[in-house]
């Protein structure tokens, strides 16, 4: 038997290694997942579209927690944790223009790896970072003003992976910010261009118009599994990867929350923190908290335990949690067990809509 709780922010999901409920268009060759890390080539993976590619780390360090709400950031305290992270293997980095100071720190990061680390140290660190500007006319003054922003915080010369997203379908802008973004690509400013929060329309859109994007980040987890329904379908025969934000739900599909009653002031964990606040929502929508209890109860089996919350900089580590996600093994009766309780759950494609709806919804 093997423990269903993935101890990590954010899981890279190649097309051949999903599907926990296994029932739908698409099942598995076969019936138990490894995830074994005892070798380079099972903690590593390769996003690409033509002559366009990334290799990155499976486990991936996301630095929303850098950005406020978790606790006060110290510079110093958070660049030493990125290096015990990179130092430990867990070499990839993901932030966002809007993160606070996510891509300073990582400019000094980056820095002190050049300075104390071997040269073949340094091509294995990776930094990733999202461009979320408002919707308004995408000129390539704009774009390319922007994205020059990123390059000197991050202090490189090209940009590893530019992660874009658009808060406004109605507004087709984001097709000539996306053929800017390719051709600063093609200047060598931006190594690979992806996606966040696109849904599967748009994402078909995009690549009919020839733009080379690599990969699609979006919320996908044992509670919201909207991305196997539609995305997952689309990159297949694409090739497109999905990085997966939410995988533990902020922390909530953890120990810590098992057997905890909500509804009674200070009887459980506080929901102190934004991400804790924003998945209990999806869970609130998926079900709610006494399916939820059912669902950590048949995760949370006694042969491989851990629980991760994020990346918090020099506030709190989870290096050792991280890195067991590298021997996770799902066999037969795991899957039975938790569709056993998935399938209680709502439809969350069809209560919210598809990837990345939730921040268009009026």
């Amino acid at each position: 038997m093997a423990t269903s709780v993935i101890n990590h922010h954010q899981f890279l999901y190649s097309n051949n290694f999903h599907n926990y409920r296994g029932t739908e268009s698409r099942k598995l060759s076969v019936r138990t997942i490894r995830c074994d890390g005892t070798g380079e080539n099972e903690r590593v993976i390769k996003v690409k579209n033509g002559n366009d590619s990334l290799e990155i780390c499976r486990v991936l360090n996301g630095m929303w927690q850098t950005s406020g709400g978790w606790g006060k950031i110290d510079r110093d305290e958070a660049v030493n944790a990125m290096l015990r992270y990179a130092d430990s293997g867990l070499s990839t980095f993901d932030m966002a223009d809007h993160y606070g100071p996510a891509e300073d720190l990582y400019g000094i990061f980056i820095n002190r790896v050049r300075r104390e680390r071997p040269p073949e140290f340094l091509e294995q660190i990776k930094g990733l970072t999202k461009w979320v500007p408002p919707p308004v006319k995408m000129t390539s003054s704009v774009v390319r003003q922007s994205i020059d922003v990123s390059r000197k915080r991050m202090d490189v010369a090209s940009l590893d992976m530019l992660q874009f997203h658009w808060w406004d379908y109605s507004n087709p802008g984001y097709l000539d910010a996306l053929k800017h973004l390719t051709d600063l690509k093609e200047e060598g400013k931006i190594k690979t261009v992806a996606l966040t929060n696109f849904d599967t329309e748009r994402l078909q859109i995009i690549l009919e118009n020839g733009i080379p994007v690599v990969s699609n980040q979006v919320q996908h987890s044992i509670v919201d599994m909207r991305p196997q329904q539609k995305m997952a379908e689309l990159c297949q025969h694409t090739g497109v990867k999905l990085i997966t934000y939410g995988t533990v739900m902020g922390g909530l599909l953890s120990e810590k929350f098992l057997d905890t009653n909500l509804s009674i002031p200070f009887a459980g964990p506080p929901l102190n923190t934004p991400s804790l606040q924003k998945y209990k929502r999806m869970v609130d929508a998926w079900g709610g908290w006494g399916l939820f209890q059912a669902l950590l109860k048949t995760l949370n089996q006694p042969s491989v335990a851990g629980s991760m919350v994020g990346v918090r900089l020099g506030l709190s580590e989870h290096i050792q949690d991280c890195k067991a996600v590298f021997s996770l093994t799902l066999d037969e009766d795991d899957f039975n067990n938790i569709e056993e309780v998935t399938k209680k759950g709502k439809d969350l494609l069809r209560v919210i809509g598809d990837c990345g709806d939730e921040y268009r919804r009026a």
